[in-house]
């Protein structure tokens, strides 16, 4: 209980720097609009597909997306102990990954905003000043954490469309957590799981997430010229 109620303190931790500066505010929406652009130049394929396209449409908007996810968060703080109370062990420790995700993302980005060059222009933000930022931050090791914790929460979803009884029993929640003021919560677990149940099998779609998002960090990290269609990464981004 308590590891998820200090991700979603330093998660209000951002948001409050964020409340008292304008620019800042404004910077670290145009970072996640810009890694939102990415993901959909990196897999659009995946987009374009029957069988994987839905799931790479949730991922997008659950864990890659510009949303804002106060509201949820704000219903996690208020609720953990009932979180923990109702619902199975298994899916608490997928929320647990959720919100360790959420709060390494939010803290990369916040730091990255403010790695922005401070000439540039709101709403001037190209691939040059990205990757510029994303190496003035550094934070490799967060980096593959987040990566690693894509593919945990995905294997999570993955793992609960083969057990039946997990599920109804996450079905039997719905009023339950109404009550509780978790309908976001449940919104995002029932989301996933239709989600993957659809799919088939998540590992070969897991595999391209893991693959490309190593591929993308390795090319952001790589000390190459930044000049236009020279540094490895620049082709990669939007």
């Amino acid at each position: 209980m308590n590891e998820i109620l200090d991700e979603l303190a330093r998660v209000a931790q951002e948001r409050d720097a964020r409340a008292s500066d304008a620019r800042l505010a404004s910077r670290v929406l145009e970072i996640k609009h810009f890694q939102q652009a990415r993901f959909r130049h990196t897999y659009a394929d995946l987009l374009a597909s029957t069988r994987f396209g839905p799931a790479t449409h949730f991922f997008l908007d659950q864990l890659y997306g510009p949303q804002d996810f106060t509201e949820r968060d704000h219903q996690f703080e208020r609720v953990v102990p009932a979180l923990v109370r109702l619902f199975p062990g298994e899916i608490v420790a997928t929320v647990k990954a959720l919100t360790r995700l959420h709060a390494l993302s939010e803290e990369l980005d916040g730091a990255m905003a403010l790695a922005l060059p401070r000439s540039t222009e709101a709403g001037a933000l190209d691939a040059i000043d990205y990757v510029r930022a994303w190496q003035a931050v550094g934070r490799r090791t967060d980096r593959e954490a987040q990566i690693s914790l894509v593919r945990e929460i995905g294997f999570a979803l993955d793992r609960y469309t083969r057990m039946p009884m997990l599920f109804a029993s996450l079905r039997m929640m719905r009023g339950p957590a109404r009550v509780a003021g978790l309908s976001s919560l449940q919104h995002f677990l029932e989301s996933g799981f239709d989600t993957f149940k659809s799919m088939h099998g998540a590992q070969v779609f897991l595999d391209l997430i893991g693959e490309r998002e190593s591929a993308m960090v390795a090319a952001l990290f790589d000390p190459a010229p930044l000049a236009p269609g020279r540094h490895p990464a620049l082709v990669q981004l939007p």
